[in-house]
């Protein structure tokens, strides 16, 4: 096996599906609970969670005057309530249902004195059973996991390096959880029109905020039943005349109607002889297309960025 080929696990969306939906709905009550003790920020940049090297969490939450943060610990398979005021408090992440996880999740708040109410409906998913009466989604494979966070580690090392070609305003590299992916996204500067809405599970309001903005987005996402395998993705709001029939690298990437995007299905990157390579190829050519196709301020663009060496100005 190539040395790179043991950093991208299989992930067969059959074995997983289960599993990660269960887990979808899971982060989504955690990343509620941030949503809930967070003031808004520019296009939903307050919400999502991050990559770490043990699993997902929110990153530092405020709760008043207490400072928290919410980790899955996808290492010893835990869910960590961190405080700066208490010790820690945990619980294991095993079968139960999205029911069982809710209360579980906030008693530990209440523990460390946080009470916070949630919206307890979940989103951009079809079946919107409320958190507090679902127990039909109660599957959790550690090892399915393990391949799916393994895989969230290099398209997050990915997106960060791709990140740093660009000067203009970029977000970071999010993961969010409504549509249970991880993106970063580029924006030209510019207004966008008025977003149609209409992203089941989303409030319009929501959709508007966040594309307020011309932007170029891309990203990776496990996958679902309409799209059974994981893959890379790009798009642009709004989608400029022509970009689904771009000239986009490498070969195996495809424009999907459906979703009106670009595609990289992960197991071309898996059997890539540059894995790497492949990924930042599929960046940088569908990000090259939206820009040129929508007239873009191609001075924003810049070289990858080197540790240690500051970009030159002046």
């Amino acid at each position: 096996m190539r040395e790179d080929a043991s950093r991208w696990p299989v992930l067969p969306y059959a074995e997983g599906r289960d599993t990660l939906a269960t887990l979808q709905r899971w982060t989504q009550i955690v990343g509620k609970v941030r949503l809930a003790l967070t003031p808004w920020l520019n296009h939903g940049w307050q919400v999502p969670l991050y990559v770490s090297a043990r699993g997902l969490g929110t990153s530092l939450v405020h709760a008043d005057r207490r400072a928290l943060e919410i980790d899955f610990d996808f290492v010893e398979h835990r869910l960590v309530v961190a405080s700066a005021d208490a010790p820690p408090r945990a619980f294991a992440l095993e079968p139960m249902s999205v029911a069982a996880f809710y209360r579980r999740i906030l008693a530990e708040l209440a523990a460390i004195g946080v009470a916070v109410a949630i919206d307890t409906v979940p989103n951009e998913v079809e079946d919107r059973t409320p958190f507090p009466e679902d127990v039909v989604h109660a599957s959790y494979d550690a090892a399915a996991v393990t391949r799916f966070w393994r895989a969230l580690l290099e398209a997050d090392r990915l997106l960060r390096i791709f990140r740093t070609s660009f000067l203009g305003k970029a977000s970071p590299v999010h993961f969010f959880w409504g549509s249970f992916d991880l993106a970063v996204t580029r924006f030209s500067g510019r207004p966008a029109p008025l977003h149609p809405g209409g992203i089941p599970g989303l409030p319009d309001a929501v959709t508007r905020e966040a594309y307020s903005h011309e932007v170029s987005s891309a990203g990776f996402w496990p996958g679902n039943d309409a799209f059974p395998q994981a893959a890379f993705y790009s798009y642009a709001y709004p989608s400029p005349e022509r970009f689904a029939s771009a000239r986009v690298e490498p070969d195996g990437a495809v424009w999907s109607d459906a979703m009106g995007e670009w595609l990289l299905p992960y197991e071309r990157v898996r059997s890539a002889a540059d894995p790497d390579a492949a990924v930042l190829r599929f960046l940088e050519s569908t990000y090259r297309a939206a820009a040129d196709l929508g007239d873009w301020d191609r001075s924003l663009d810049c070289d990858i960025g080197v540790p240690r060496r500051p970009r030159r100005v002046g």
